[in-house]
């Protein structure tokens, strides 16, 4: 069965056994759980930062990780590390980032949010009352996020920032259009069920890890019955 001519019961069997294979979205199956905390959602922020700037999101995910494993996990503690450490760490996750420009980008971010919002996101969501070009407008206010990192950032927050939802990024859409599941954002929202934002947030997220691993064949045959 070519891609193309998938129906939409084909398209929602790939796009739960996408799911069943990749986990419930990139930043969850990455090890950054997707919650509506102070804590998880700095460093959700962090991740589609570092994602944005370059196009190898698992080498984005070793600098976050790198930066939560040193215990910088919130705005006060990362705007308070030593730029020396904070350096060492995400150079050593990633040699070929432009490690110190990085490293003070995410200092200022952190150190913006926490004098901003006092560490918390949620106080920027109430601020935007909940409003997506808002919300997306005071994420850009931030250092150092650009409408890329907006883009990874909602793509994982839709899941409990419902407002947001339905949202797709770009290279969501380009593996989804490989694939033949659609062309929009709204394509994908009906493949995924609709009304549940948490489903679209893992199908987006698994069509990512399908276009970082390649898998497009693999991922095709999973339409099959």
């Amino acid at each position: 069965m070519r891609a193309g001519t998938m129906d939409l019961a084909d398209k929602r069997r790939m796009a739960r056994r996408l799911i069943g294979r990749t986990g419930r979205g990139f930043a969850e199956r990455a090890g950054f759980p997707v919650t509506n905390n102070p804590a998880t959602l700095f460093q959700l922020l962090c991740l589609s930062v570092l994602g944005a700037a370059r196009p190898d999101l698992d080498a984005a995910v070793r600098s976050a990780r790198a930066l939560r494993e040193r215990g910088w996990d919130t705005p006060a503690r990362l705007a308070a590390s030593p730029d020396d450490r904070r350096l060492a760490a995400i150079r050593g996750a990633d040699p070929r980032r432009d490690a110190r420009r990085m490293a003070t980008e995410l200092r200022a971010l952190a150190q913006a949010i926490a004098e901003k919002y006092q560490g918390d996101l949620r106080r920027l969501r109430a601020a935007a009352r909940r409003d997506p070009d808002r919300e997306r407008q005071l994420l850009r206010a931030l250092p150092g996020v650009s409408d890329a990192a907006v883009d990874l950032f909602f793509r994982e927050v839709q899941a409990g920032w419902r407002e947001i939802a339905p949202f797709a990024d770009r290279r969501a859409l380009a593996a989804a259009r490989k694939l033949g599941l659609g062309q929009t954002t709204a394509d994908l929202y009906e493949v995924a069920g609709g009304g549940e934002s948490e489903k679209l947030a893992w199908l987006v997220g698994a069509l990512v890890r399908v276009d970082l691993d390649g898998s497009y064949d693999r991922a095709r045959r999973l339409s099959h019955p």
